[in-house]
């Protein structure tokens, strides 16, 4: 945890985990309810390194971390066993979003790791394909097992990271995530059958065990994805199921105990199988499209590829692609989605090149190098799967290099390598023929237009900071014009510590006379709580502004306040983002005073206030003096 020492010290100096009632955090500060207020530490705390100060406002003892508080939040939560709690209400999110976003939520905390095993992977299979290594020596071996560690085991570490997501117990997300993977359930699918069932039908499944004498239809879960994640979900329900009937005196360990009995046969049993059924269909579906047409099937294939990898579905391909090479000698459904790999890697080589955002280009780097070694996980789920344009971009660069594999009835001969080592399993008995070159041109064509289409179509650089731009003065500024019409009054007078002190930037606060917010600069609606009470706005040229509407109305979360951007927008001067009602904010006893400050001050010679003792919207607010 990157902020478990100043985690550790906060829990102390507040009077210790056991004088906490509960614990929220808003867009800079942790927000404990104690039991006993004296028994905090508050001035060791203000002088505390990591801690801007202490402000005790609206029953709340309240301790101002800045910006990155929301990590601070996690490691305090995590290592005071706390109950983590939201602000306000989640953002609403169609379907597809809100699928996203729970993706890419879980695969996130994944990321570092993921990155680093995929090119460990990639760069023991060049070491063989170069003499280096021979795959049966030791050293190959250790790493290709650290390198496989992570997508062999994938279930459990994704059983962690989604019980985070969803608010379960994390060790019976892990639970679920290891008998998922199991090795003595996985081998018993080397035996014999008890029974079939469906027998003759496109569903046909093997059963090798049963729990309370219903049929188990076992699959090999590792790498997958969905399962693992909906497993969890369902686990969530089942769990606050539990701990509703349960005796208090009881629930540490009977709680796990029935969720556990309840959610892992579920998961073997239903979930399992429908991944099964589905694949099994899609294989079908397949089969039958290439019969009619082989550039149709590899358009089809080639451009849902990373989708079906994401739910597991293409686990139900990949026995029609070993039973045509035993039976047909070559296999064209493989063949199909080669070019997915080059296609995600240029996509990804098109962002590194474009982006300012130094954490999108340090995740980057690996995912590119991985990628051309055929490990695309790091791509899809750290990259573009959460912006969505470039997975798309991706998806139409395979779906053209299936089309060409489709076009020159490209084979593959063998279960080969992936990435640029697939490329031997398609040399023929006659050498290099057409379906090699199919090959060759495909992944090409792949790679090529991910990149160019990306570079042209172009994405939201989250957090990039571009270069201020030139002046023909010695000193360069930017306005800061203002957000709001009202009075204008000194941040010194704030009743809040935080500001009136300067804790957290220089800046000024209004005294609203209308209920709108506008974008006092241009560039990207970086931070908007779910409260709607405060907002971040970084400009084009940097600056970091911070507008908080109102005093502790955090409380009253998001009532009376309307967003009209989304955070991640990017915005123009003079753009309406928030209109709130100052009377009914007023009515419910709070100061709708707003402070307007630059929490990157320090970045800066100078910020120079207005004058005036009123202001009207677009009038020059703040000059941040470069």
């Amino acid at each position: 945890m990157k902020y478990e020492s100043l985690a550790k010290d906060i829990i102390k100096n507040v009077g210790g985990k056991e004088n906490v009632n509960s614990l929220t955090h808003c867009i800079t500060r942790l927000r404990f309810k104690l039991k006993d207020e004296s028994k905090a530490n508050t001035e060791v705390l203000k002088n505390m390194d990591g801690v801007v100060t202490v402000v005790k406002s609206g029953g709340q003892y309240q301790v101002v971390i800045g910006n990155h508080v929301p990590d601070v939040y996690a490691d305090v939560v995590a290592i005071g066993g706390f109950a983590a709690a939201s602000e306000g209400a989640e953002e609403k999110l169609s379907p597809f979003n809100k699928f996203i976003d729970i993706i890419s939520g879980v695969f996130t905390p994944t990321l570092g790791v993921l990155s680093a095993t995929g090119m460990i992977k990639g760069f023991n299979a060049l070491f063989v394909a170069l003499g280096l290594l021979s795959d049966k020596s030791g050293t190959y071996q250790i790493l290709n097992a650290i390198g496989d560690c992570l997508f062999y085991f994938f279930p459990i570490f994704l059983g962690l990271t989604a019980a985070r997501k969803f608010k379960v117990n994390e060790f019976i997300g892990m639970a679920i995530g290891a008998v998922l993977v199991y090795p003595k359930l996985t081998a018993l699918m080397a035996g014999t059958p008890l029974t079939t069932l469906f027998g003759g039908s496109i569903i046909e499944s093997p059963v090798y065990v049963t729990f309370l004498n219903i049929p188990v239809i076992l699959m090999d879960y590792s790498s997958s994805v969905i399962p693992i994640i909906l497993a969890v979900y369902v686990g969530g329900i089942i769990e606050r199921f539990f701990k509703k009937i349960i005796p208090d005196v009881v629930k540490t360990f009977l709680v796990p105990f029935c969720t556990l009995l309840v959610v892992a046969p579920l998961t073997l049993i239903v979930i399992g199988p429908i991944a099964t059924w589905a694949g099994k269909l899609l294989g079908a579906a397949t089969v039958g499209i290439y019969n009619v047409s082989p550039i149709i099937a590899g358009i089809f294939l080639g451009g849902f590829w990373q989708v079906f990898v994401i739910f597991g579905l293409h686990w139900g391909l990949v026995p029609v692609a070993m039973n045509n090479m035993a039976v047909l000698g070559g296999d064209p459904v493989l063949a199909s989605v080669l070019g997915a790999s080059f296609a995600q890697t240029g996509v990804v080589l098109a962002i590194l090149i474009k982006t300012k955002n130094k954490k999108l280009k340090s995740l980057s780097i690996p995912a590119v190098i991985s990628g051309f070694f055929g490990v695309t996980e790091p791509a899809i789920y750290g990259i573009t799967l959460p912006r969505k344009k470039p997975f798309i971009i991706s998806c139409i660069g395979a779906a053209v290099g299936g089309a060409i594999t489709g076009l020159f009835g490209t084979k593959t001969l063998m279960m080969g390598g992936l990435g640029v080592f697939a490329l031997p399993s398609y040399i023929g008995p006659n050498g290099l023929d057409k379906a090699f070159y199919g090959a060759v041109i495909s992944i090409s064509v792949s790679f090529v237009l991910g990149f160019l289409l990306m570079m042209f179509a172009g994405f939201k650089d989250e957090g990039a900071k571009e270069e201020p731009k030139k002046e023909n003065s010695l000193v360069k500024q930017e306005i800061v014009i203002s957000p709001l019409k009202g009075e204008v009054t000194p941040l010194s007078e704030v009743k809040d510590e935080a500001f009136s002190k300067g804790a957290l930037g220089k800046g000024i606060a209004i005294k609203p006379i209308e209920g709108k917010i506008i974008a006092p600069v241009d560039g990207v609606l970086t931070t908007l709580f779910p409260t709607c009470h405060a907002l971040g706005i970084t400009s084009d040229n940097g600056a970091e502004i911070l507008i908080h509407i109102g005093m502790d109305t955090v409380q009253l979360e998001g009532k009376h306040f309307t967003p009209k951007a989304k955070q991640g927008d990017i915005v123009k001067a003079g753009q309406v983002i928030l209109e709130f009602d100052i009377k009914a904010i007023e009515k419910e006893g709070y100061s709708t005073i707003t402070p307007i400050v630059v929490t990157n001050s320090d970045n800066y010679l100078d910020i120079i206030e207005t004058d005036k003792k009123s202001i009207d919207y677009k009038e020059d607010l703040l000059t941040v003096m470069i």
